[in-house]
């Protein structure tokens, strides 16, 4: 994560705009004091968020230092420290919930994206995330997705034009809403279909899109489908696009996770890491 872009100050300002308001009414009890700190885990998980916690307590006070013992996406264990803070006493305790919570948060989607992750290893499948993400943070969640070892879909709108069952609705078909984007797109972008039936699917691969998103197909449907896609695509005509194509499941229960790596396709992608991951439970105690 690129730490330098102007946005993140703003995200930062007004995160700590929203705990300290007009001030710390607690301050006059620490008056000039300064005060050491570290954080402990209270249970095992891989970490994320170090960086933002030493970029916040910065904007802070520029005079608090920040030490981290463990890197974004390391593994820690339960009572294990994570990371020092020196400085005024009065600003390691206007930063400690902001801090915490951030990193308590990013921590437990990347614990929670290693899981699966591990459950992947050795087929050469990639977990990718989804645009469902809280407001506001979405880079910051998938920045974490990463740190567990997943990989990012579209960061938004922007990124990748993805017809899902409404454009093809509203549009007539697919064939009218590749004709229209086609039309519009700056040609690097990608063009992902997301399809429901085999027969969609296929028709997708035909009409020369770079990516097919297969959703809440049943992994028994897959094995079949997928080698046919694959021949479909080589065998597509040189104008209608390369023969190169990517396909992904999506929809889909934790639990059938290695059933759908096993029907042969790229990726799949998930919303749980980020949608239903607990938070990890961090503590910061001072000395």
């Amino acid at each position: 994560m690129d730490l330098r872009i102007p946005a993140l100050n703003h995200l930062l300002d007004s995160w700590l705009n929203e705990d300290l308001g007009r001030g710390d009414l607690t301050r006059a009890a620490l008056g000039s004091s300064c005060g050491s700190a570290y954080w402990i885990a209270k249970q095992p998980g891989v970490f994320c968020g170090g960086e933002l916690v030493r970029k916040l307590f910065h904007r802070l006070d520029e005079s608090v230092q920040t030490k981290l013992l463990i890197n974004d996406g390391e593994i820690f264990e339960a009572k294990q420290r994570l990371l020092e803070l020196n400085g005024s006493a009065a600003s390691l305790v206007a930063g400690e919930r902001i801090a915490l919570n951030l990193a308590m948060h990013l921590s437990g989607i990347a614990t929670a994206t290693s899981h699966l992750v591990a459950e992947l290893k050795g087929t050469g499948v990639k977990l990718a995330d989804t645009r469902k993400t809280t407001p506001g943070l979405r880079v910051f969640e998938k920045y974490a997705v990463r740190c567990g070892g997943g990989i990012n879909h579209r960061l938004g709108l922007d990124d990748a034009a993805m017809l899902k069952e409404n454009h093809l609705a509203w549009a007539g078909g697919i064939q009218p809403a590749l004709q229209a984007l086609r039309e519009t797109s700056p040609w690097p972008s990608r063009i992902i279909v997301e399809t429901e039936t085999p027969e969609q699917a296929k028709e997708a691969v035909m009409s020369g899109v770079d990516w097919i998103l297969m959703d809440e197909i049943p992994p028994e449907t897959l094995h079949i489908l997928v080698p046919q896609l694959r021949e479909l695509a080589l065998t597509r005509k040189k104008g209608n696009g390369s023969n190169q194509i990517v396909l992904e499941a999506s929809g889909i229960d934790p639990i059938d996770l290695k059933a759908y790596a096993a029907t042969g396709v790229d990726l799949i992608s998930s919303s749980v890491p980020i949608t239903r991951s607990p938070w990890i439970d961090f503590s910061m105690r001072f000395e």
